[in-house]
């Protein structure tokens, strides 16, 4: 229903992909990136999946056969639109999509999108090679080109549907700090592990009616003591290590609603704490408040780290940064990458990008010092405005202590 506020007018972003395909000469388009399915399915296809998009009328979805029924039930497609492939004869991916493909060609002949790259994200979803030689192969009197870059320069300027289930996802995320702080206040924290800590923050995420933890690197990611201090560690799948007194903990959180993700980490110290770890703590929090201060429309990736660095330089500790402030996020598959592939190394982000109004990234810092076994991290959601940022999480920024 377009009353709803989490309404999304798919149907108007296959034309638009269509009248993006006409202009660049492509006849049918073959999605095959996890991005690409949420954006365009509304449902999530955790299976290898593809859809074919002709040149006018309905695309056409092909998943694993036994999950096909669910994303039927939960797409805007019906349920002609969605088709299992199985391993039996002709009822294989390659023949299945195949055959869909031919019949949107006159004779066999056109051009065909694909989406074939690298990435760094371990489930983008590009073309194998076997499945590209293995189209080539089936359907040779058509051409194959790359044509990721029609999606990702739609989906770039994030539309009022997409926006509001970020924020819901945001609160959702807050709910599981919630239930995390409850559970560790007044010496609590001495009962449980990391993992126990990654189950409370679920069940109050969940309550709150999150559908899933979306990262791929771990779940909600949960680390304490030494493991808060890998440098880098931007992945801290939660370990059973036990959470000790005279301790960080760092508590990193992904909820999900409707394909939209919600990604916050906050911080702790569990007393007795010192005031050096005290120090490392306000060094954190002033950097992450300017640099949320800072984000706005006209800058760039590079120039936001610049000044961050500076900062750093002028307070002494620029040492502990990894120097890198933000990456992308869009619907559900859609992680790392910011804007489009025009930069320096191809695939990855264009560090001199000009952000525009209605653009998304995670604001992403990590502050590590491995020698005192310390560090801390803050992800949230940002929505770009003309003069500043608005985050999707509400989870007050501080490292709190624990007593």
């Amino acid at each position: 229903m377009s009353n709803d506020p989490y309404f999304i007018d798919f149907p108007g972003r296959i034309k638009a992909i269509q009248a993006e395909m006409a202009k660049n000469g492509v006849d049918v388009y073959l999605g095959s990136r996890l991005r690409t399915m949420s954006w365009t399915t509304d449902a999530f296809c955790p299976w290898r999946s593809f859809i074919v998009i002709p040149p006018e009328g309905l695309p056409t979805v092909f998943t694993f056969v036994i999950d096909a029924a669910r994303i039927a039930d939960e797409s805007w497609l019906d349920f002609d639109h969605v088709l299992g492939y199985a391993p039996m004869g002709g009822q294989d991916q390659i023949t299945a999509v195949s055959d869909m493909v031919k019949e949107h060609l006159k004779g066999g002949r056109g051009v065909i999108g694909v989406e074939a790259g690298m990435s760094n994200y371990l489930p983008e979803g590009n073309l194998t090679h076997f499945e590209y030689l293995a189209f080539e192969a089936a359907m040779p009197d058509a051409k194959l080109v790359n044509a990721l870059d029609i999606i990702d320069r739609l989906a770039l300027i994030k539309d009022e549907g997409t926006i509001n289930r970020f924020r819901k996802a945001g609160l959702m995320a807050d709910a599981g700090h919630v239930a995390v702080l409850e559970a560790i206040r007044d010496e609590g924290f001495k009962k449980y592990t990391e993992t126990d800590i990654a189950a409370i923050a679920t069940t109050g995420m969940r309550r709150a009616g999150s559908l899933w933890e979306w990262s791929f690197t771990g779940g909600n990611e949960i680390a304490s003591g030494y493991r808060t201090g890998l440098m880098g560690g931007a992945c801290t799948p939660a370990s059973e290590r036990k959470l000790q007194a005279g301790e960080p903990l760092m508590v990193d959180l992904h909820s999900t609603f409707r394909l939209a993700p919600g990604d916050h980490t906050h911080n702790y110290l569990l007393a007795p704490a010192t005031e050096r770890q005290r120090w490392h703590a306000r060094n954190f929090v002033d950097v992450v408040s300017l640099c949320l201060k800072t984000y706005k429309a006209g800058i760039s990736p590079s120039s936001l780290a610049d000044e961050m660095l500076i900062f750093c330089e002028q307070r002494g500790f620029a040492e502990y940064m990894v120097p890198g402030f933000e990456h992308g996020i869009g619907m559900l598959g859609d992680e790392w990458r910011i804007g489009m592939n025009d930069g320096p190394f191809p695939y990855w982000t264009n560090p001199d990008h000009i952000y525009q109004v209605g653009e998304m990234v995670i604001c992403a810092i990590q502050y590590a010092c491995p020698e005192e076994k310390i560090g801390f991290r803050y992800e949230n959601a940002i929505l770009i405005t003309q003069n500043g940022c608005e985050t999707m999480s509400k989870t007050p920024l501080a490292v709190e202590e624990i007593e």
